[in-house]
This record gives structure tokens, sequence and C-alpha cells, in this order.
């Protein structure tokens, strides 16, 4: 009878611990619209779910990211070249203020923040806490709430605002000790689980709506609560644009935005939505769900997303459906499941897309990537359009593994380069799970990702827990998924070697042409394009396999693209008595997606411009579809309107691309052009190169290295027009060998660069040293500094043409894009390119023949708005050494794109008070498409 009351006693206790052992968070907040102010004041029960006993806690603070430019999160801005943080006035950043801790009986709790966390907040506890014991914390902050312009988080500029993680929440508990993840704007905050009530009081002209359970307006303050929750989402706003729909499994809020759709053509996708993810995913632990379009635009449909809107190939409710099916499984995965979302992110990803991929091929299997632009018989021979819709994962993964920028699936989440983040890693993850269901059989796959789903939604997990499903409901051996697929970056790519055939056998060898692990294969055998034969191989050194032919005229490897290849163009083979090549030729005109089936070459029009050709039209024929390749080849054969004479460019080029190393590209190339120079004479140039590049370990890091080996060969007609140019006098040919080191690492704080540069021709030699530095402080001044120093090693030339020039060189390499690169006179003689002596100012006697030193300088007094200046000793043979020196304004409008350049004093004296002063204006134009992508693009690579 002791031992049953006992027993009784203990239940009773364990199981109201269990009942009750939740973080708790009863909060009530006022906003101040007009300074984008909340006042919080919050109580916090904390209870201690983990078998250790704590002596602190840690609160997640993630607003407080944003509260100084060198945070965490501010250095990953810096990173990928994010400007709107670093150069935003102080009132748009937020932040965490004037934060107090109290105990229940109101004693002073002291706290801190750790070191290099500035969005954390760890309380030291004054007594241990137990095992299911139980603290409460009462705090009391405001939160500065951030504009949303850096990240989507924050308010507009209607003063709306739309929040995630707004408050201090508790941190997750894991392995003995707290997860601590500072804000990287990757949405995977580490919370415990925690249950809210929160009361937020009336606010004037705004209405909220929110992912808690609406419980009561009382007197215009909007209560709200929600258990077992992950995060938070609030959104305040001038009009609640949030519609809800509810069936049989859950309530959906969501304000996704549409065009042209009835809320019954919403009903109807929002139902056949959840219904599939709670047949493939189990049920919600929530009863209520908020898709909202900030978190659409966190992580787009990207391909679907691109499209410009007049094309509109697909229709409005299917557009608005996958929008719906991506957002909505991305908020399930990370409501439901507890995993570590940074460190596991690829099982989120892997399940999303595969769900997604699993989505098209039961309900739309006919779909193509470009929607019912694959219906026009004109485009019909565009892969880029006939591709079907599952298809264009693969590729949007092969335009980083092509680059040899894809990274381990495995990794941890802050360490993606932002495009693997968003784009290419999610897809790969989808493919990757999509491989093994080829192999082990979809019905395995489907049952262990919801068996995985739902041990994740009542139990702390991560990625191994999922691997050990997988392994038990399958009978093969599936390490070299984990192994290789998912733990590391090798490539996949095999070939036919040693193909044997009869009448009724054929026999060959697979070749790794990579350094990757074995993986299972798919080798198919076609017949008049029809599969005849599959059979799945693991590949094994030297072995030949045998297989019936069954009449197929062709042998393909993974002909269905279930394996993420990088190379599938090399994995057809013919079993033709007689073919030329495995795949034909095919032309398409202006660009498209890599076709695996045929030898691509593209062609397109290009116009081109310089002051002596004029209008140069040409017609390029290259191999350069969407996704980079080992060997590339440009040929552009052109016509110059100005001289009615042929003109033109070529180039040919192989990389080698070495996966595992810090030289991670060698390119091998060799290059041709001929131009006009001069209104009256041509320059042909002839240039095999080879590049070196190296980067670090460390993917997201900017820093890169270059060696440059070429030699230069150059014709150059004589000319009539530059008779009385002494830097322009020397004409006929020549020969450079040019080698040079280059190191950069930009940042948007800081940019540090340098190049070494030696030359070596029959008639002279000449060494150049070249630093350039930025610092943009967190007033926002910015300071650029450029030093340059060249001598001649050797030198019996009797021209100056290959002299160091002090303020625009005569570019006797041709590596710079000169509008009229011989003109001394005129608008075009004024532009302005960045290079040897780096001056502004037209000074007189501007070469030099022995060595050349200069410094430039410039500091923004506001804005774009700098103040440059330039210094410099120069010295020729034969001739004292010279001091040279001009300052001026300089409008950096586009930092080395646009930018204008007004001389004020110099060695000419007070410039801007003499005559023809519009002439002695310079300017930086660049008008090369590539380049402004660059400007564009650099923060996702």
């Amino acid at each position: 009878m002791k031992i049953d009351r006992f027993l009784f006693c203990f239940l009773f206790h364990f199981l109201s611990i269990k009942t009750v052992a939740q973080h708790h968070l009863k909060m009530v907040v006022e906003f101040d619209n007009a300074s984008h102010i909340a006042t919080v004041s919050q109580e916090l029960t904390y209870f201690n779910q983990s078998e250790s006993t704590l002596n602190s806690i840690v609160l997640n603070d993630w607003n407080n990211a944003y509260s100084v430019k060198n945070s965490p999160l501010g250095k990953r801005f810096s990173d990928e070249f994010v400007r709107s943080f670093h150069f935003a006035p102080e009132k748009d950043r937020g932040a965490t203020l004037d934060l107090k801790i109290t105990t229940a009986s109101n004693q002073n709790v002291a706290f801190f923040r750790p070191e290099n966390f500035i969005d954390l907040v760890e309380i030291p506890l004054e007594k241990p806490l137990l095992p299911n014991q139980k603290v409460i914390l009462n705090l009391s902050y405001k939160l500065k709430i951030p504009n949303g312009r850096f990240t989507d988080y924050g308010y507009n500029s209607k003063g709306e605002m739309n929040l995630k993680n707004w408050f201090l929440t508790p941190a997750n508990f894991i392995k003995n000790d707290f997860v601590r993840y500072s804000n990287l704007n990757l949405d995977d905050a580490a919370n415990a689980l925690f249950d809210l009530d929160l009361e937020i009081k009336s606010m004037q002209n705004f209405e909220i709506s929110s992912d808690l359970e609406f419980i009561v307006n009382d007197n215009f303050n909007n209560k709200f609560k929600g258990k077992n929750l992950l995060s938070n989402s609030v959104f305040i706003l001038k009009k609640d644009n949030f519609e809800s729909f509810k069936n049989d499994k859950i309530e959906v809020s969501t304000n996704l935005q549409s065009k042209k759709i009835t809320g019954i053509q919403k009903a109807l996708a929002v139902d056949k939505v959840v219904n599939f993810v709670s047949e493939k995913l189990g049920s919600n632990s929530q009863s209520k769900i908020t898709v909202s379009q900030y978190d659409y635009d966190q992580n787009p449909f990207y391909g679907l997303n691109q499209l410009p809107s007049f094309l509109r190939p697909f229709p409005e409710e299917f557009i608005y459906e996958l929008k719906f099916l991506k957002t909505y499984l991305n908020t399930y995965l990370k409501s439901n499941l507890l995993l570590d979302s940074r460190k596991d992110n690829w099982v989120f990803d892997a399940i999303q897309m595969h769900c997604l991929m699993e989505y098209m091929n039961e309900n739309y299997p006919n779909s193509k990537m470009m929607g019912n632009l694959a219906t026009y018989k004109l485009l019909r021979g565009y892969n880029l359009v006939s591709l079907d819709f599952n298809e264009q994962f693969s590729y949007f993964y092969l335009l980083m593994a092509r680059k040899n920028l894809d990274q381990p699936l495995g990794d941890s989440k802050e360490t993606y380069i932002r495009f693997n983040e968003k784009i290419a890693l999610k897809y790969r993850a989808g493919l990757s799970l999509h491989y093994l269901e080829s192999y082990i059989g979809k019905e395995n796959v489907q049952k262990s990702i919801l068996e995985f789903a739902t041990l994740a939604s009542k139990n702390q997990t991560n990625s191994k827990k999922f691997e050990e499903i997988l392994k038990k409901n399958t009978a093969k051996n599936i390490d070299w998924f984990f192994e290789t697929v998912i733990n590391t970056r090798q490539a996949i790519d095999y070939k036919f070697k040693n193909v044997t055939k009869s009448d009724d056998k054929v026999s060959f060898e697979l070749k790794n042409k990579t350094e990757s692990s074995d993986v299972p294969l798919p080798v198919f055998g076609l017949k008049n394009n029809k599969v005849v034969f599959q059979e799945w191989i693991q590949p094994k050194t030297d072995s030949v396999y045998t297989l019936n032919r069954f009449d197929a005229d062709k042998l393909v490897i993974n002909f269905n693209n279930d394996v993420p290849e990088i190379n599938r163009r090399n994995n057809w083979k013919s079993l033709k008595s007689f073919s030329i090549g495995n795949k034909p030729f095919k032309f398409n005109f202006l660009k498209d997606l890599e076709n695996p089936k045929f030898n691509q070459i593209l062609y397109v029009p290009t116009v081109g411009f310089n002051f002596y050709d004029g209008v140069i039209f040409g017609l390029e024929f290259h191999n350069r579809t969407i996704l980079d390749r080992p060997f590339n080849f440009d040929l552009i054969p052109s016509y110059s309107s100005k001289t009615k004479s042929l003109s033109g460019s070529f180039s040919v080029a192989v990389n080698q691309f070495n996966r595992d190393s810090n030289l991670y590209n060698i390119k091998y190339g060799f290059s041709g052009s001929t131009f006009k120079y001069a209104p009256d004479a041509n320059y042909q140039k002839v240039n095999p190169y080879v590049i070196l590049r190296f980067r670090p370990d460390d993917f997201r890091s900017n820093e890169r290295s270059t060696i440059v080996a070429r030699q230069v060969f150059v014709n150059r007609e004589k000319s009539n027009f530059l008779m009385n140019d002494s830097q322009n006098t020397f004409d006929g040919s020549y020969s450079i060998f040019d080698a040079r080191y280059s190191f950069s690492k930009p940042e948007i704080t800081r940019t540090f660069a340098y190049l070494t540069d030696l030359q070596v021709a029959q008639n002279f030699g000449k060494a150049t040293a070249e630093v350039v530095y930025r610092k943009l402080y967190t007033n926002n001044r910015q300071i650029n500094l450029r030093f340059y120093a060249g001598y001649f090693l050797y030198n019996t030339t009797n021209s100056d043409f290959f002299n160091f020039a002090l303020d625009r060189p005569t570019d006797y390499l041709f590596d710079y894009a000169y509008l009229a690169r011989s003109d001394t006179k005129g608008l075009l003689s004024q532009e302005y390119i960045t290079a040897e002596g780096g001056f502004k100012s037209k000074l007189s006697n501007p070469s030099s023949n022995q060595f050349l030193a200069a410094v430039n300088g410039s500091f923004n007094v506001w804005n774009w708005v700098e103040i440059y200046g330039d210094v410099g000793l120069m010295k020729s043979k034969n001739q004292d050494a010279r001091f040279v020196y001009d300052q001026g304004i300089r409008l950096n409008l586009v930092p080395d794109y646009f930018e204008l350049y007004f001389p004020i004093t110099s060695n000419n004296g007070w410039e801007i008070a003499q005559k023809n002063y519009q002439e002695k204006i310079r300017f930086v134009f660049v008008f090369n498409p590539n380049s402004l992508l660059g400007l564009f693009t650099r923060k996702w690579f």
C-alpha cells in the first residue's frame, strides 16, 4: 500500500512537471509608431528542462543585432556588399535599450552580453537552477525597431511593421550547453520552445495580425496566445490584408500577393497544399500557421520570380499555388521540427524541396520550366523553354558547381555563400533526396520523411537521427549518400570507357572523371531515343560491366538526371556501326541552357563602339550556355560602320577546376583582336596566357589571389594622325612578356588589394607595384588610398610610347577599353582610367622613362562628394627628379564605374580659375554589361 501511494505521488509529480515544464512568457507591448520604439514589460518563467544544473540562462535578443555596424550581422552585410546598413543614419538601425531585469521579489538581476555576441543576453543566477525547477524573472526594455530596407524585418515608409524573432526569448539548450547563435539574417533563431501570452496596447490607425491565436480585443488592446512556439511573427499594418482559410487540419492566415485570383481559387489552392503537406509530413503541432509575403520574399521561388511580368508564362492561380506551397512548407518545417536549423539546415531544405518536387510530379507532371512558352513552335528548340519543371533545380545547383563555388550540404548554414544559402544548396538538397529515392525506392524515402517529421515534432533531434531512419528503412547500403553526397563537395562525373558490343551484349567500363568516391549510377540503353533497359551500377575501378543489349543503339549514364552530376555532356555513347560523334550539333540564337544531348553553338548579334571604328556590328559565335564549362570559344567577326572595314576578336580558353585546393582554377587561353587605335590605323593583338586563381578555405571570404603569365604580341600600324604626338610615334610590331601577381579582399567597410607586375621586352624591362586601401568608418567617412611605383630595369627605346604615364597611359598592351585611346583633345580625351600615376590633372611632360612613384587619395565630405589629392615623384634619364601634385573634387557616383573629377589646383596653378576649365574635367564611364552585372551580383557570390 505504501509502495502504491509512493508510486501514485511520483507519477502525479512527474506528470505535473511534464504538463507545465515549458518556458512561459507574458508580455505587454506598447508601440510608438512615430519613433518606431516598442516598450516591453515581460515576465519570463524559465523551466530547466535539461538534466544539467544551470548557473546562468541565455536569451536571444536578435533585434539588438542592428545596433552597431560591427555586429556579426553588420560584418555579414559588409562581406556581401550590402551598402544600405553601413550608410544608414543612426535612427534607421535597431537596438534593445534600457534593459532591466528583476526577480519576482523586485531585486535587480545582473546580466551581460557575451563577448562577440551583441544579440545575446546572459543572466547569471543567484542560485543554481536544478533540473525540473523554475525561475521567474521580470524584464523591461525598449525595442528600437530597424528600418525594413536592410532585411525586410522592421518598419516601412508607411510606418507598418513586420516583426519576427523580435523580443527576448530563451535560447535552446542542447548537450549541456546553450546554443549561442547570432542574428545573421538566416531565419534560424535557436529558440527553445515557449508558450506566450501577448498583449499589444491600442495602436491608432493600425491593425495587428499574428501567427498567434487571437483571444480578445479588450479596450482596443489586442491579446494573443500561443503554445509550443519556436518563433513568433507580428504584422502591424495600416490595413490588415491577411485572409484566413480553415479546414479540418489547420487555420491558415496569409497575405501572399496575387493578381486576378478570386477568394475561391485561393481557398482551393490552400486546401490542396495543406492536405498534401499533412499527408507527407503529418499533422501540424500548431492550430494556426501564417504564410506571409515577408516569408516568401525572404525565400522566393527563384526561377519563377525572375520571369518578367509581361511574359506571364504561367496562369496566375498556378503561380499563387507554388508561392504558397514553398512558403507553407518552409514555415511548417521551421515551426514543427525541433532541429537545429543552422547546423542541420540541409534536412529542412531536403524535405522542403523534395516535397515541392513531389507535388509537381503528382499535380503537374507535364509542366515545363517556362510554362506555356513551350507551346510556341518557334521556342521549342530551346532547352530553357522545353525543360521539365523539376529539372530546372539541377541547373540552379550547377550554376555554382560549375564555378567551383558549391559547398557541402552538411556544413553549417552560416558558412554558405549567399547564392548557395538561398538557391543552389536548397535545390541540391532536394535533388539529393530524389537521387536516394531513385536508388532505394520512393516508398522507403517517403516513409522515412514522415517518420522523422513525426519524431522531430515531439523531441529535439538532429540530422543523425534522419540518417538512422533512412538506413533502417532500406536493405541497401547507403553510407555513400551521407559520406559523399551530404558531407563533402565531391563532384560526380562519369563517362564510358572501352565500350564493346555484340548483337545481344554490351560491355563497358565507367571512368570516374573526378576525385569523388564511387556512388551508384543508373545506366540506360536507348533505341530510337526510347529506353529499352536500365541498370543501377556501383562503379569500381577497372571493372567491366556486361549487360543484355536489347537492340540498344545508345548507352546513356543518368538519362533521367536522377544523379546530381556536375557534367552530363559526356554521358552518351553511340552503339551504331557508323556515327559522327555521339551527339549532333545544334545552333541556337541568343542564349540557352546547356542541353547534354547536343553539341550547342550559340550565335548572337553584338554592338560595340569606339570613336575610330564608330558603331561596331558583329555576330558572335560561342559555346557559352548559362552554365560555365571547361572549354569555351568565342569568334566575333565584326564590321566597323565608320571605316567600312572588317574588325573583330576571338578567344579560346580551357578551365581546370581543382575542387580541393586553394589553387581552385587554372585557365589556359589564347585570344586576339583587331580594331582601330587611331582614325587611320589598326592594331592587331594576339595573347596566349595562363591564369592561376587562389582562394582561402573559407568560401565566404572575399579574399582572392591571382597569378597571370602572358605573352602579348602586337602589330601597330603607322598613323599619320599621330605624327606630332611624342607619346604615340612608335609603330611596328613588338612582343612583351608580362607576369603579375594580385591580391584583393574587398568589403564594404574595408578593401585592401595589391598588385606586382614584371614586363620584359627586347628594348625595355620594367617592374611595378600598386597598393589600394579603402576604409569606411562608423561615421560614414571613407578614405581611399592608392600607391603606385614603377622602375625601368633597362630601357633602350627611342620613343615615349612605353614610358610610365602620370595621367593617361598609352596602353601599349591594349588592356583598357578606351573610348578614344589616341585622342589628346576633345571630350573623349578627358576619359580617366585609374592606372600608373593616377593623376587627374594634365601636366606638362607627363611621362617618365626611368621611374615614377605616386600616391592618390580621396576623402568623402558628404555622401559621394569627395576631396581628392595626388602627389608624385618622377624622373627621366638625364633630367632631375620632379615633384608633382594635384587636388580637386571627386563625385564618386558609382565607384569604378561612373565618376567625375573637377581639378582645383596643381602644378599648373589654380586650375579652377583658368580658361576652358570644362576641358580639364575628367570622367570615368564604364558601359560593359559584364562589368555592370558583376557590380550587382557580387553580394551573391
